[in-house]
């Protein structure tokens, strides 16, 4: 699970610090331009490391700096426990006057409080615990991250346990509307927009054929008339994604595109919770998951994703505005975020934190009482943000 997200100098993010923690279920809250999508592209970044993308230049740019501040370097960390270990993985890039490219200016990944391989820019050096053997060093290009490149035996299978993870994140904000009909077989991890679905679902099937009745069966607590779905071959490589209904004698197969937005997310949702359950534990953060639902479908949607993360022991993290979301979360796994202007850095606090009470007179009495907050009356009126 994810421990620690540490970010500074990076676009709204200034000694920003999001620690969730052990908890299996997170909720972002905040308004516009608050930063909450900005901890979904800071995921990403450390997403495409553990995927194998190593170029600086590809994972940021210099428009990433904090209010173009050049002079700084773009701190990351990142703490997490995986099975029994933790790990603590640091990641600094730094922009040299004459230079066009980001460079690493520094890399380090603990594990268990013991440094598994600790970078100065280009050195890079791997303790060795083994007596009579000499620390590992050696060079590498400063345009390139080291996690994804190192090949070492002593220290494989943490290597290979924190890029596996990192990699398995998943990471939404869905489009409906671009979603794809056809899996073509060009990428199978999903998209952040989900136009690949239908990829990514064929994917974790080949994989995990016994994936098809959870996926069904997801899909039918809200869509009873679902029958199930397949994949019609139109050539070597591509499929259509086709979903079948069935009322009384009639029946009915639809291509996704045919579905309604509302229903193009249900089957977003049942195919991670299928994937959570087949390849736990992992990480998956949702950015307003409840867009193009109706009212009445946002609790059982957020529920059963909140399950399945608990009962994998896998770890949610959601932003929303929705009033129905906000009340699936106790306050202590409810982070606010804000801001004042564009000019300041994103703030974050945990909701049982803040002790957002307000005095109010008992109707038996004068004398002013300490009552809970109606967060949901408060967030309406926009007047969340007095802690900042």
């Amino acid at each position: 699970m994810l421990q620690r997200l540490y970010v500074h100098n990076y676009r709204c993010f200034e000694h920003f610090e999001f620690k969730p923690q052990d908890q299996s279920a997170a909720l972002l809250l905040g308004k516009n331009a608050s930063g909450k999508s900005t901890v979904r592209q800071v995921l990403a970044l450390f997403q495409a490391i553990g995927r194998g993308r190593s170029r600086v230049g590809e994972l940021i740019t210099s428009s990433d700096f904090a209010h173009y501040r050049r002079e700084q370097a773009i701190e990351f960390e990142l703490e997490a426990r995986l099975g029994e270990q933790s790990y603590a993985y640091r990641l600094v890039f730094e922009l040299p006057e004459r230079f066009r490219e980001l460079r690493v200016q520094q890399e380090r990944l603990v594990v268990d409080g013991e440094v598994v391989f600790n970078r100065d820019i280009a050195k890079v050096a791997m303790p060795r615990k083994t007596k009579g053997y000499e620390d590992a060093v050696f060079f590498i290009d400063w345009h390139l991250v080291a996690l994804p490149i190192i090949q070492d035996a002593a220290a494989a299978i943490v290597l290979r346990t924190l890029r596996e993870w990192l990699g398995a994140m998943i990471l939404l904000a869905p489009i409906p509307f671009n979603m794809r009909d056809v899996a073509i077989g060009s990428e199978v991890a999903i998209h952040e927009s989900a136009h690949n679905l239908p990829d990514w679902l064929a994917d974790l099937l080949e994989r995990f054929p016994a994936a098809y009745s959870g996926v069904v069966e997801h899909l039918q607590q809200v869509t009873p008339d679902l029958q199930g779905f397949r994949f019609d071959r139109l050539g070597r490589d591509a499929r259509a994604l086709l979903v079948l209904y069935r009322e009384g004698q009639k029946t009915l197969e639809l291509p996704i595109s045919a579905l309604a937005d509302g229903e193009k997310c249900f089957l977003i949702s049942a195919v991670l919770l299928a994937a959570n359950q087949m390849t736990a534990p992992l990480l998956a953060f949702w950015d307003e998951p409840e867009n193009f639902l109706a009212p009445h479908e946002v609790n059982q949607f957020v529920v059963a994703l909140k399950r399945s993360f608990l009962r994998q022991q896998s770890q949610l993290i959601i932003s929303s505005h929705n009033p129905q979301a906000i009340l699936c979360f106790p306050q202590d796994s409810t982070w606010v975020m804000g801001r004042r202007h564009h000019l300041e850095p994103s703030q974050i606090r945990c909701l049982e934190e803040l002790h957002l009470s307000s005095p109010v007179t008992s109707p038996s009495s004068e004398v002013a009482t300490e009552r809970k907050p109606d967060l949901l009356q408060r967030l309406l009126d926009g007047d969340i943000d007095p802690w900042l």
